[in-house]
């Protein structure tokens, strides 16, 4: 088998990640990065900022909200991504029914153990049917306006007894959930600023103007994995099925669709990629990069060691969420994060060349200066994020 080097890997990451070559828009890169997390709202816009040019709030509002080139929509392993339009009819495909499935189950599950419903399947279902039409006549609203207009939708579920995470939430909040893994509803605008989770709702055929096409489970599947591959290969079986959030027999299936090709890597390990994709990519110019919680580079791949090293640690909370990082030349040096003023403050982890640190500075201005006084408050906050934070 061909090798390939953790050079060579990290070359491919700085160009087709655009951290060392920058993209013309915000919908490029987008697509060339099969999605960008979203379940820290703040995350898409920072992602963006990293790799476009000139990047502004606006662009992406625009994309997301005017042109609808973009969709908020819920895919693989339960995650929120923003996706270009024709990429999420592939991951409603390769996802939503298992989602929506496991959803119906958990919500109907609750509903006969708390609401003692003599029919919870047809309690949700009619709640169901009520939410949507009210939300058709509205054509947009946010969870507490369809709640007046649907009162079942204030019952109130109490999850996790017992636990430190535990507490209430409305029936809205998982019919909400549900019908996002149905791909029948979608997130709006936000009630508040770009940094805001507090989304109004729309149908999602009359937000995109059409019903979304259906694509064949195994076909979207396959798809999927082709545009990860292309853009993160080569990475291991394991890699692909965590990324996926798909089974081993799923994810083999779909890669004997794709017809990927196994290389050795350099650690001893075997990894895949595309078939045409064996080439050397030539390495870019030195660069470095601030990349946010969540960023779908950081969140990549399972086994990060190549560039990772042993910072994990700090920069990771205990579920697995990665929080801002800085890299410089394909590999992660330290972390950032901002004190109570909006200042960006950088912990570096390990030696790096002066021109490294240099250049790591500059764009720590540069950072703070496009932020100007903007407060980004970490979902998941990492040991090392929260250090920072309490700096002065």
């Amino acid at each position: 088998m061909k090798t390939i080097t953790v050079a060579q890997r990290r070359a491919r990451l700085a160009l087709r990640h655009h951290l060392a070559r920058p993209a013309r828009t915000v919908e490029q890169t987008v697509t060339d990065m099969v999605g960008f997390h979203s379940s820290d709202p703040a995350t898409v816009y920072l992602s963006a900022w990293a790799r476009v040019k000139g990047f502004a709030v606006a662009d992406l509002e625009r994309a997301l909200y005017e042109e609808r080139s973009l969709v908020r929509i819920l895919g693989n392993r339960r995650t929120l991504f923003v996706v270009p339009r024709d990429l999420a009819a592939v991951v409603v495909g390769a996802c939503a029914t298992t989602l929506a499935a496991q959803e119906r189950r958990r919500l109907v599950g609750l509903l006969r153990d708390q609401v003692h419903a003599a029919d919870p399947d047809g309690w949700l279902e009619r709640v169901r049917t009520e939410t949507l039409a009210a939300l058709r006549a509205r054509g947009e609203a946010d969870a507490r306006t369809l709640t007046r207009d649907v009162p079942d939708l204030g019952t109130r579920l109490t999850f996790g007894e017992g636990k430190t995470w535990g507490g209430t939430m409305g029936v809205s909040t998982r019919m909400l959930f549900l019908l996002t893994a149905e791909a029948t509803v979608v997130r709006a605008r936000p009630n508040g600023t770009w940094t805001s989770g507090q989304y109004r709702w729309a149908p999602m055929d009359e937000w995109l103007g059409e019903p979304l096409p259906h694509i064949p489970v195994e076909n979207a599947r396959a798809e999927l994995i082709r545009r990860y591959l292309h853009s993160f290969g080569p990475a291991t079986e394991t890699d692909v099925r965590w990324w996926t959030g798909f089974t081993a027999r799923q994810v083999r299936d779909a890669l004997a669709i794709v017809g990927s090709t196994q290389v050795q890597l350099e650690d001893g390990g075997t990894g895949l990629v595309l078939p045409d994709d064996l080439g050397a990519v030539r390495a870019p110019a030195a660069w470095v990069a601030f990349l946010p919680s969540l960023d779908p580079t950081v969140m990549g791949w399972k086994e990060r060691d190549w560039y990772l090293g042993p910072h994990g640690p700090a920069l990771f909370d205990r579920n697995g969420n990665a929080g801002p990082t800085v890299w410089a030349g394909g590999r992660v040096v330290g972390g950032w994060g901002q004190v109570e003023d909006g200042g960006v403050r950088v912990r570096l982890l390990e030696d790096v060349p002066a021109t490294a640190r240099r250049a790591i500075e500059t764009q720590r201005r540069s950072l703070e200066r496009w932020l100007d006084g903007v407060r980004i408050r970490a979902r998941f906050p990492t040991p090392l994020a929260r250090e920072l934070e309490q700096e002065h």
